[in-house]
Formats: structure tokens, C-alpha cells, sequence
């Protein structure tokens, strides 16, 4: 091939100006049927130019869960002032069952005490009324006691026998002990605790106090005594002191505190009345 040889073009040939003016029309005519087609449409049609909001279906739901919760927040109210009512109620249930039995300790304890504060005052009395008619003796009379009580000892024992003699020799063998009030031995005694002791080695059961014994046998005289008779100061059943006679007129008795169990004269505190028992 001669390098002076024509060489094809590889580019599109140009349109021609009639086939670019038979497109132009034509794209000219569709748009026209499109604008006719639209100017015959309604005239009253109008762009959409808002949103219609569609009803929900959890407008109900929430209404229903909203007075479920309220209605569950009633519950646990309840519930809360309920317990809180328990609570209080168990509470003072508990503070008055406390109170009731610290009262009845209370009024316990003051039983005790109005008792014991009662026997004390009536030992007292006794005490009181034993010194108030005590006669007071002098020094020789009672130096001449103190020897009489020693010469007569063995001849009080002596005259008595049987169940009198035992019931003295307890009460003689007691001499010296002190006097406790409301005593019943061994060291330590009342006068009628030392007489209920005496008579009790002898099978002979007697009542506690000094105003039962002074009515438990048979009243007897003082011109007629014999050793193992009950002595009483004060009336019978109604005396404040008890001893035992023993013979050689003397008697063994539980005095006071300040003596203790003494072996004296009957003048030293004449008694009021006796009894026999044995």
C-alpha cells in the first residue's frame, strides 16, 4: 500500500440537519400530547399539599396501662398501710403484756413488803407492851434472881417427870440464845417459836403464834401451876407473849433482843393466865 493511500476515519459520521430536525419534532409532538392530556384532567383537582394522620391503635393501650399502674400503686398503698398497722398493733400488743407483768411484780413485791412490814410492827408491839408492863427490879433483887435461878434449876427439873421434864429441859437448854423475832431455832428465837420447839420433842404439835398457844390446852390458875404449863401475857387468845414454867416459880422465855432466852422469877414479868397442854 502507497503511504500516500487514503486511510478510512474511525468517527461517527454527523447526523444530518433532517433526521436532527425529524427528532426535535417528534419529541416536540409527545411533549405537546402530554400537556393537552393534562389541561383535559379535572379542573378541580388540586396537588396533595398535606398529610392525613391515620388513627393508632395504642391510643386504648396506653389509657388501660396507665390505670393498671395506678391501680397496682392503690394496691401496694394498701398493702403498706396495712402492714404498718400490724406493726403498730404487734407493737402495743407486746409494750402492754411488758406493763402487765411489771405490775403484777410490783404489786407482788408490796405484798411482801406491807407483810413482813406488818410482822415487824406487831413484834414490835409486843416488844413495847412486855417492857411497858415489865416491872423494873434493882440490882439485888436481881443478883437475888440470879441465884435463886441457880439454886432451883435442878429442883424445877426434878419435880417435873415424863413429857413436862422434857419440854423443860429443852426450853432450860436454850437459856442464852438470842432473841430474832419470828425465830424458830436452833440459835435464835421468838417466844412462841421456843415454846412450839419445846413441845415439839415431845410429839405435841402447837399452833405458831403466842395468841393460838395461849388457848391451846386447858386454862389453869397461877396459884396451881406445874412445870411444862404454858405462861401468856396479854388475854387468852388474844396474848402478846408466851413462855414455860418450870417449876420453883420460874419460867423460861424468849424476852426480847436485848435479853434473849432467860431463865427468870415470875415476879421479874408476871404473866397473865397459863394453860396446861401436857
Amino acid at each position: 500500500m502507497s503511504h500516500t493511500a487514503h486511510i478510512p476515519s474511525h468517527r461517527k459520521p454527523r447526523r444530518s440537519a433532517s433526521k436532527t430536525a425529524l427528532r426535535a419534532g417528534v419529541a416536540g409532538g409527545v411533549l405537546s400530547t402530554i400537556a393537552v392530556a393534562g389541561a383535559a384532567g379535572p379542573a378541580q383537582a388540586e396537588p396533595v399539599t398535606q398529610t392525613i394522620e391515620m388513627p393508632t391503635i395504642t391510643a386504648g393501650l396506653s389509657t388501660s396501662v396507665a390505670a393498671s399502674a395506678q391501680a397496682t400503686q392503690a394496691v401496694a398503698l394498701d398493702l403498706e398501710t396495712q402492714a404498718t398497722e400490724d406493726a403498730a398493733a404487734a407493737t402495743a400488743a407486746k409494750t402492754a403484756k411488758k406493763a402487765k407483768a411489771e405490775a403484777v411484780r410490783k404489786a407482788e413485791a408490796r405484798k411482801k413488803a406491807e407483810a413482813a412490814a406488818e410482822a415487824k410492827a406487831q413484834e414490835a408491839a409486843e416488844r413495847a407492851s412486855r417492857s411497858a408492863e415489865r416491872t423494873t427490879l434493882s440490882a439485888s433483887t436481881a443478883s437475888a434472881d440470879s441465884a435463886s435461878s441457880s439454886s432451883s434449876s435442878s429442883s424445877s427439873s426434878s419435880s417435873a417427870t415424863g413429857s413436862a421434864a422434857s419440854v423443860v429441859a429443852f426450853a432450860q437448854s436454850q437459856v442464852g440464845d438470842a432473841y430474832v423475832s419470828g425465830g424458830t431455832g436452833p440459835n435464835s428465837w421468838d417466844c412462841s417459836g421456843l415454846v412450839q420447839a419445846a413441845f415439839r420433842t415431845v410429839g405435841v404439835d402447837l399452833p405458831r403464834v403466842s395468841q393460838s398457844q395461849s388457848t391451846a390446852g386447858t386454862q389453869v390458875s397461877l396459884d396451881n401451876l406445874q412445870p411444862g404449863d404454858i405462861l401468856y401475857w396479854g388475854g387468852a387468845g388474844s396474848a402478846y407473849h408466851v413462855g414455860i414454867y418450870v417449876g420453883g416459880g420460874q419460867f423460861v422465855g424468849a424476852q426480847n433482843s436485848s435479853t434473849g432466852v432467860v431463865q427468870k422469877s415470875l415476879d421479874y414479868d408476871p404473866p397473865s393466865g397459863a394453860v396446861r397442854v401436857l
